[in-house]
């Protein structure tokens, strides 16, 4: 055994909200605060032994600026010699940061630390470039645009529509994903698949008597596929991509307890899952969405595993045709592929969609006595992570 193994202990998510939903009072801080509370609470740690936190975020102003990881730790009623640092690899942030746990460990830096991601996006003002048609932010400088001028880089939703010609997804496997989407997450729900990976709270966090909030609120029961094909393309007057087959914009928290192989044996912990690979890729800015291909290569080169090995994949929905690519690709059947669903029906709030995934993932090997799970992001760029757990016990 290797005594710097690191092995994820505790995992835990918060329902995600709609933007300006059901978790909209919620400051961002409080959020995660109190994710990392029931956390350490259920888990039974002494919370003085946490070496670090590292939380994902991805819209870093206002109240989500100036460390958010740090302000979550002291309004969660950690000990205040618990440090925390707050990273930004956009939609695979809240997976990075477990990531950087994972490494840490690794390096044995670390005996113990949180890998955690939140986001509000109904509290954080949405940046320009979450419009259609809108030009790029501000973040890229005169000197990459004119690396680019010949082939200009786009808005990530404009980007998808290169996607969906360059393999071929039409609106049609588009929608119906999303419709899959959907009744899988409800039926996950509905069958109470997820209620132990969740986090306790009330809709007004001022209100210990306001209602619970406790399913995801972005998922329908039963979506209608003909209303769905009404829809207007959002970035093409000829795409594919339309708001029934993107990420929902939506507010959640997520956070992993993970711990040296030597802590959690010195401290009667339970290993739920080993960490068998992490890996992070980047590839063309332009389409952006190719280097969750290359990632998952890396990464099952490092593992020594092949695809016949996995037994779950997560793909983030960040739009249908990610997941589609990807299973295209690596030729991967529908029942093992977001099998509760994703993005699409559940939300996805940036910051903290990888590290709910992995709370996702974590529990249905567990429900299933899968072995392995592979998961991977897509991100802003043309960048990519994918992470390989291995379910022991």
């Amino acid at each position: 055994m290797n005594d710097h193994e690191p092995v994820i202990v505790g995992a835990l998510r918060t329902p995600v909200g709609k933007r300006g939903g059901r978790l909209q009072k919620w400051h961002p801080v409080d959020l995660l605060a109190e994710t990392l509370r029931q956390l350490v609470e259920r888990s039974g740690i002494n919370p003085a032994d946490l070496d670090d936190v590292i939380v994902g975020c991805v819209l870093q102003w206002d109240q989500q600026h100036g460390n958010l990881g740090r302000h979550a730790v002291l309004a969660a009623g950690l000990p205040e010699s618990v440090p925390a640092v707050t990273v930004d690899r956009q939609c695979g942030s809240g997976q990075q940061a477990v990531s950087f746990a994972v490494h840490g460990i690794r390096a044995g830096a670390y005996q113990m630390v949180i890998g955690a991601g939140v986001e509000s996006m109904s509290q954080a003002p949405m940046p320009p470039s979450f419009k259609p048609g809108a030009p790029l932010g501000s973040q890229y400088s005169p000197r990459e645009l004119a690396r680019y001028q010949d082939n200009p880089l786009l808005p990530q939703g404009a980007a998808s529509e290169l996607m969906n010609k360059r393999f071929g997804l039409t609106r049609e496997a588009l929608d119906a994903f999303a419709v899959r989407s959907h009744r899988r997450a409800f039926e996950a729900s509905k069958a109470g698949r997820v209620n132990d990976q969740l986090v306790r709270l009330n809709e007004d966090p001022a209100d210990p008597d306001s209602p619970l909030v406790t399913a995801d609120e972005g998922m329908r029961a039963d979506p209608n596929p003909e209303k769905m094909a009404t829809l207007k393309p959002v970035f093409s007057a000829d795409g594919a991509t339309t708001a029934a087959n993107s990420s929902q914009i939506s507010d959640g928290a997520a956070a992993l307890l993970i711990a040296s192989r030597a802590y959690a044996k010195q401290y009667g912990l339970k290993p739920r899952a080993r960490f068998v690979s992490t890996a992070v890729a980047a590839a063309d800015p332009v389409i952006q969405f190719t280097a969750v291909l290359d990632a998952t290569r890396k990464a099952l080169k490092e593992s020594g595993l092949t695809l016949d090995d996995i037994d779950l994949f997560e793909v983030n929905e960040a739009f249908g045709g990610v997941p589609l690519m990807f299973q295209q690709e690596f030729g991967i059947l529908d029942d093992r592929l977001n099998v509760n669903g994703g993005s699409i029906a559940i939300g996805h709030p940036l910051g903290s969609t990888g590290a709910r995934m992995l709370t996702d993932l974590l529990c249905e090997l567990e429900r299933r006595g899968g072995r392995y799970g592979l998961q991977t992001i897509c991100e802003a760029s043309g960048t990519a992570n994918t992470t390989i757990i291995e379910r022991l016990g």
